[in-house]
């Protein structure tokens, strides 16, 4: 799969804040590039575009992946936009982040596919398995998976834990106990505008 392996912060300098991609912040506030300080008015193509871009990268997705989300949110019952963040929300490497066992979204994606990461009691190693409601997540028993995740839970990516989501810290379980709210989704982002910019290609 391509990554993007370039500067992050300057991908935050020009989206705004990505709290799956990075936990630093930058000093400068103009946007990257030679004429970062423009102040001209971005057409409405451009808005969408930049919201798809937080999207894409906040939760390391490339075109075809995110793609063939907005064709399955589409065919679910209800808003399009709040379905397609609940899919991206209920990935593993993302439910592995939320639950505080890694810093950022890639970090969490590293842990499950080295096969560190169980989900009821079976080693999973795609970061993109959609989590279901009961389902209990735990780290591998050998030393060197438990003090990974350890380490990592010392200084968690986001302040709080959302409500569809719990974790027993000390035993190093986590479990989904439904679909997560609008209002717990981290990133800043206007979901409606992603599903625009793809209806009308």
């Amino acid at each position: 799969m391509s990554r993007y392996r370039g500067p992050r912060l300057r991908l935050c300098r020009r989206l705004g804040d990505l709290p799956g991609l990075t936990r630093k912040i930058s000093k400068k506030q103009t946007s990257p590039g030679e004429h970062g300080n423009k102040n001209k008015k971005p057409s409405e193509y451009a808005v969408r575009l930049e919201e798809k871009q937080k999207l894409r990268f906040n939760y390391g997705l490339n075109e075809k992946q995110l793609l063939r989300y907005i064709k399955t949110a589409k065919k679910v019952q209800g808003s399009t936009g709040s379905v397609l963040l609940q899919l991206l929300e209920m990935r593993l490497d993302n439910t592995v982040f939320r639950l505080g066992m890694a810093p950022t979204i890639p970090a969490a994606r590293q842990l499950v596919n080295h096969g560190h990461i169980c989900i009821n009691n079976k080693t999973v190693s795609i970061a993109s398995y959609q989590c279901k409601p009961g389902d209990i997540i735990t780290v591998k028993p050998q030393a060197n998976s438990q003090n990974l995740v350890t380490k990592y839970l010392m200084f968690p990516g986001l302040a709080n834990i959302p409500s569809h989501l719990e974790l027993d810290s000390k035993k190093l379980v986590g479990k989904v106990n439904g679909v997560i709210d609008r209002e717990w989704v981290a990133l800043q982002l206007n979901e409606l505008l992603v599903v625009e910019y793809y209806s009308r290609k």
